[in-house]
This record gives structure tokens, sequence and C-alpha cells, in this order.
């Protein structure tokens, strides 16, 4: 059994749909199929998800919402006209939106924009199942109510209970020919709706494939597979990624690498399901597989990501070394002020202590730096802005000698300044981080040296 999900580019009008019919019907191990509520018809188009959480802010504020309310519901009905699916879908629709929109008063801010979120996928996947039909082939929706889809956590960022996996296990035992699931969203064991962070609908697949123990977790988007290097920075890129490992792609997508997030992937990696990454523009080229371990040739790299938006905390006090505890201060002050960090490089007087940006606020990072003056005391402390964290990536590296250094010449090379440097000890992987005005400049240098 495959595990198939479709993001919104697939799903954005009639003609994609066909596509993802096709794609389907193609192969019968394809046997539960993920949506996401549809996407970008083209540049410039709105997502649903983006005109529903304009309808439900507008509700929220006791605005009339008929221009928002007929704006989704067009989408829909576009979609079911153009594939002569008949008014009553459309009708089915639109009647759940306006039971939906009917909680505003009754449910709090953020239980109210989940439910209306949540419409887009939920809705989507009974179109696309009344689609198969149409096309002849037995298909059903499924309600991640009915199946056991249980999430706990806050509203909009909701994480899945692990008992929820048994419930889903039975529940697709139960059931034949193809299964269309709604990504991106469960319940609460209070029966409310909640959402996934971004990425959902990936998250939703992921799972779906953990409880089934399928085959293959196939995630059809809309490129022909995963890039060693962003191809907006390197237009010359045109060979892709055949086979990765789970390591490698956690290691990337950490960095940038943005064909899904790397958390959503999380279920099918604990259960060791290999991940397909494939176009649905493209259905017969083969994509990226993501599996436990692969082939690996001495001396190589699987890929080159960058990541803006980084800060350097960068604390400096004589006989560090010989201070118990330093570092755990350290670490502790930046706990209780809710910020996690990502790398900690470290010399004999010196500790650095590498987070996003987005942590540090004006405010935050004020009292971040009286914080550490006043408890740790040291000689000198402050907070560098603007670095773009480089990792290049491959289980080949650890297997030669230089690679680093390979690195290194090819960034002096290019007359970029290196601020940190930092390498785990598995050798997958290591990091640079430099000045974000430089990341093109090195990434393209980075690909020269690596890839020719």
């Amino acid at each position: 059994m495959k595990v198939c999900k479709f993001g919104g580019s697939s799903l954005a009008n009639a003609t994609q749909l066909n596509k993802v019919i096709d794609i389907v019907l193609a192969d019968p191990s394809r046997r539960i199929v993920v949506v996401s509520a549809p996407g970008k018809r083209y540049s410039g188009d709105t997502k649903v998800t983006d005109l529903l959480i304009e309808l439900a802010s507008t509700a929220q504020k006791g605005e009339n919402t008929d221009r928002q309310f007929g704006a989704v519901v067009e989408r829909y009905a576009e979609i079911a006209q153009e594939l002569k699916l008949g008014d009553e879908i459309v009708r089915e629709i639109e009647h759940d939106l306006m039971e939906r929109l009917a909680e505003v008063a009754s449910l709090a801010p953020a239980e109210f924009m989940d439910l209306m979120k949540a419409s887009g996928e939920d809705n989507n996947a009974k179109l696309v199942a009344r689609a198969f039909e149409a096309r002849g082939k037995r298909a059903r929706y499924a309600s991640p109510r009915e199946t056991g889809l249980v999430l706990k956590g806050e509203f909009g960022d909701a994480t899945l209970d692990p008992a929820s996996y048994a419930t889903l296990s039975r529940a697709f035992s139960n059931f034949d020919g193809i299964v269309v699931y709604p990504g991106f969203f469960g319940y609460t064991k209070e029966g409310k709706v909640a959402t996934f962070p971004r990425g959902g609908s990936d998250i939703t697949g992921s799972i779906l494939a953990a409880a089934v123990c399928a085959d293959v977790y196939e995630n059809f988007t809309d490129v022909d597979s995963v890039y060693p290097v962003d191809p907006r920075i390197v237009p010359e890129v045109k060979d892709g990624i055949a086979t990765m490992t789970y390591r490698e792609m956690r290691e990337l997508a950490y960095a940038g690498f943005g064909v899904f997030n790397d958390d959503a992937v999380i279920p099918a990696v604990r259960a060791r399901i290999p991940i397909n990454i494939r176009n649905t523009n493209h259905p017969s080229e083969p994509g990226t597989m993501i599996q436990q371990s692969r082939r690996v040739v001495p001396g190589t790299v699987v890929g080159i990501a960058a990541a803006d938006g980084f800060c350097n905390i960068v604390v400096e006090k004589y006989l560090m070394n010989r201070a118990i505890g330093f570092g755990r201060k350290l670490l502790q002050i930046l706990e209780e002020e809710g910020i996690s960090y990502d790398h900690m490089p470290s010399g004999v007087d010196l500790q650095c202590v590498v987070v996003k940006g987005l942590y540090l606020t004006k405010e935050k990072e004020r009292t971040v730096l009286q914080r550490i003056k006043r408890e740790l005391d040291p000689d000198y402390v402050v907070i560098e802005h603007d670095l773009t964290i480089l990792m290049v990536v491959g289980e080949g590296m650890c297997y030669t000698a230089g690679m680093f250094a390979k690195a290194c010449l090819a960034l002096a090379s290019a007359g970029i300044n290196i601020s940190m440097v930092n390498q785990g000890s598995s050798e997958v992987s290591f990091m640079i981080a430099i000045r974000s005005k430089d990341r093109d400049t090195a990434v393209r240098a980075l690909y020269k040296a690596f890839f020719g």
C-alpha cells in the first residue's frame, strides 16, 4: 500500500485534479490519498486557505462576509463545474461553511480560526472523492473524526496524540477502494477542530503512512525532485537527487530546503517508511527517494543549503574553562527567556550560541544581554546579527579527508569571510556561518567546488 499526498498546487483547478486522479489510478497500490486545500492557479492568485483566513477574520470583526464567503465557494464551484460533478457537492460545501461561520460567537478566536481553516482541506477531500466517483472508481471521503485522528496542544500548532496510531490502523483496515483524506487538521478529545502548524497536510500524510505501515509515502508537489542546491541561486543545476537518507534530508531541510517542513515527516521517518518526492505535472519522473540508508560514494556531497536570519551570542571570559557550570548557566538564561539554540561552538575562553533571529526581539535581546552581564560577569558579550548558515551535507563526506578544507578554499577564493564553523561528530554535515550579504556568492562557490 502507498499513501500519497497532494499539495495545493496539485489541486488548484480541474486540470490539476484530473492529473491527480490519473496518477492515483495508474497504480492500484495508491489506496490512501491525502489532499490539501486548492492552491494558487496562477502567479498572483490566492490560496483557498488564505481566503478562509480572511473570511474568518472578517466574521470575527462582526463585518459582512458575503464577498469572502462567495470567493471561497466560487473556487470549489469552478472545479466542480469543469468536472461536471453537479451542484449538490457545491451546495454541501456552501452549507458546511455557513454552519462553521455560525460558530463565531461561541468559540474562542483561535478555535474559530482553526475551524474555518480546516474547511479548506475537509471540503476539498469531499470534492475529490466525488471526482473519483465521476470517473467510475470506488472512492470515499474519510473524516479525521471518524477515523480517530486526535490532536492535543495549542490550536493552530497542535500535535498528534500517540494513541491515534492504533485507532487509525484499525479504522483503515476496514476500508476498501480509494480513501480520500483531508490533511492539516484533526479533533481534540473534546471534539473541537484543531490544525497542525505549517506543512500540516504533509504531517497528516506522514501520520497515515506510519499508522497503516505503508510501503511508501509519496509526496506529490510541483518539482521533479529535490535538487542539491536552490535552483533560484544556481539556475544551471539540472540533475536532482535520486536517493538520500533521512539524516541528509533533516540537515538540508533545517537549512532552508523548501520541499516540505522537515518536522512534517517525523512519523514516517520513525516508522522507517521511505518517502518519495514526486511531481504531479511530470508523474513519469522517479523523483527523490528518502530512506534509512543508501549506497554511499566516498567524498561526495548530496546537497548544499543556506538559511538566513540567524544571530550569534558571543560571550568571552578569561579562564572560562575553569568556571564550572558556565555553559549550563548561559543556556539556562536562554531557556528561561523562551529561546532555543541551534549551534554552540566554543573556545577556551569563548562561548558562542547561535539562535534564530526571530526569537530575539529588541526587548528580548536587551533582557538577555542584561542577564548575561549580571549573572555571568563576562569580560565581553555581544550579539552578531544578519548571519546565514551554510550546510554542506552528505553521508560520503566522512570517508574522505579534506572535505571541510575544500569548502573553506572555495569560500576564500570567492572573497568570503567565515564567521564561525561547526561540525557534528557524525560528519554527515558541517555548518559555516557567514554574513547574509554573501549568501548567494557562497552557495555558488560551494556548488562549483563540490559539483563542478
